[in-house]
């Protein structure tokens, strides 16, 4: 006997907060061509890594948007879910930018340190500053969001490696500046990589979790049993699986073994809305599935279950 008691699949996580996406990327698009074309004026790798790194990040937004869109297509018989799983997928496309682009940054930056290159400080300078005040305006547009969404927080997580990356930049103009020094330049451009490939691979090891449906973190399974049996009349639960369909979505499924007496039609119905109410108030997980079955069947069930 199955009780689902929320058959909704509808905004998704990153879907509620699509304004606050659509603003940072709009900002992050005009600071890059600010970026690039400073760049090219004063020669300085830096400031086109940190471009380059926030042309990855307004990628990676707009297909969190793209993905949202998606995700808001109805179910159907041969897509039981939806499309949701879109923005998980809009997520390792997103680690996997990142990665390469950190790869492209290291890689030029071991070829400058052997071939230097001129560099207009002042440029980088005043392209770099912008870049920084740009990154914290929108750092304060995602904090709010960035906690209930894979893809937001993917979005709050580069904005955060670009605002390191624009100071790293602002860091290497003035040492320059003062000194000389021009492999402050690279220097800066290693310095910017570094930040990216860990924030990737945390977002990539995310979104692997997800597509292999592991349980949700701070998520306790003994817990969930525990809280199961405690229900009047129920007297074990197993076969506990607990995945996630997308960022927001939590879905919960057992076995839940009750006493003979209450399967009747208005004890099963009681016993279901206590179980889902139970899940919904105290792990947040509102789309549960059960499956009835009396003591008396117990023995046909296999003892190898979670």
């Amino acid at each position: 006997m199955g009780h689902d008691h929320n058959h909704s699949h509808g905004v998704t996580a990153t879907g509620k907060h699509r304004k606050r996406l659509i603003a940072v990327l709009a900002i992050t698009l005009g600071v890059v061509g600010i970026q690039v074309v400073g760049a090219v004026v004063s020669g300085s790798l830096a400031l086109l890594a940190d471009a380059g790194h926030m042309l990855s990040d307004a990628a990676g937004v707009f297909i969190a948007l793209m993905a949202a869109w998606i995700a808001t297509r109805p179910a159907s018989d041969q897509r039981t879910y939806g499309y949701q799983r879109a923005e998980v997928l809009a997520a390792l496309a997103n680690a996997l930018i990142l990665i390469v682009i950190a790869v492209v940054i290291m890689i030029e930056a071991i070829r400058r340190f052997g071939e230097p290159t001129e560099i207009q400080t002042d440029v980088m300078l005043w392209a770099a500053i912008l870049g920084a005040v740009a990154n914290l305006v929108s750092l304060l547009i995602l904090q709010g969001a960035q906690k209930e969404s894979l893809n937001v927080r993917g979005a709050y997580l580069e904005v955060l490696g670009d605002l390191l990356g624009s100071i790293a930049v602002i860091v290497a103009a003035v040492v320059i500046m003062t000194t000389g020094f021009s492999a402050a330049d690279p220097l800066a451009s290693v310095l910017i990589a570094l930040m990216i490939i860990p924030r990737a691979w945390h977002l990539l090891r995310d979104v692997v979790d997800v597509l292999l449906e592991a349980t949700p973190k701070g998520v306790d399974v003994n817990m969930i049993r525990e809280h199961i049996v405690a229900v009047d009349g129920v007297v074990d639960a197993h076969d506990i699986h607990i995945w996630t369909i997308t960022s927001g979505v939590p879905v919960f499924s057992a076995h839940v073994v009750v006493e003979d007496a209450v399967l009747s039609a208005s004890g099963a119905d009681n016993i279901l809305d206590q179980l889902g109410s139970c899940l919904g108030r105290h792990f947040d997980t509102e789309h549960c599935t059960f499956q009835l079955e009396p003591v008396s069947h117990s023995e046909h069930e296999s003892h190898q279950h979670a």
